[in-house]
């Protein structure tokens, strides 16, 4: 599915209406409406705001939707997905042992916010599930596929670990993201 067909599942099974959804964001329905019908994104924040009062991960609004995997997870898949490997992100602090990855959609946020945001798979599942984990944030898509690239090339020579190479570091101001 896509993001707007996402989004307007998650608001229906959250029993919001398209005007209730928009004051939350304070944005107009019209706003909302264009969102679900696929003729554009919110910005960066107001997803957050989304995935936190609807209860819902980024990585299930935004990713986008390639191939399926056994799980039902869709994304970017790495080509040996019967091994792992350790993925490390210094930026974010985050380690997470994945033979899954997928990029989200290009955000629309400022000239200074990351374009794209790298989600792995873990290999632990739960009945929801694949466990899904936020990685880093891109500048561009040329970055996070050369990423995906190299997790590929250290998956087919057999290694055990990556650490990410070519993510930004970000901060967050309120509820706005920006690179460092």
């Amino acid at each position: 599915m896509s993001f707007a067909e996402n989004l307007k599942e998650t608001r229906k099974r959250n029993q919001m209406s398209q005007e209730e959804l928009a004051e939350l964001l304070g944005v107009s329905r019209q706003a909302v409406s264009r969102w679900e019908l696929g003729d554009g994104y919110p910005e960066l924040e107001k997803l957050i705001i989304i995935g936190e009062k609807l209860n819902v991960s980024l990585d299930y609004l935004l990713l986008d939707k390639k191939e399926s995997d056994e799980t039902g997870f869709e994304g970017e898949r790495l080509q040996t997905p019967s091994k792992s490997i350790r993925i490390t992100s210094p930026n974010e602090g985050v380690i997470v042992d994945t033979s899954f990855v997928a990029r989200s959609q290009e955000f629309k946020g400022s000239k200074n916010s990351p374009k794209y945001a790298l989600f792995a798979s873990e290999k632990s599942t739960s009945i929801f599930g694949p466990q899904n984990r936020f990685l880093s944030w891109y500048r561009d898509v040329e970055d996070i596929t050369k990423e995906i690239e190299e997790i590929n090339q250290a998956m087919d020579k057999g290694e055990a670990s990556y650490t990410l190479k070519h993510s930004v570091k970000c901060k967050r101001k309120l509820l706005k993201v920006e690179m460092e």
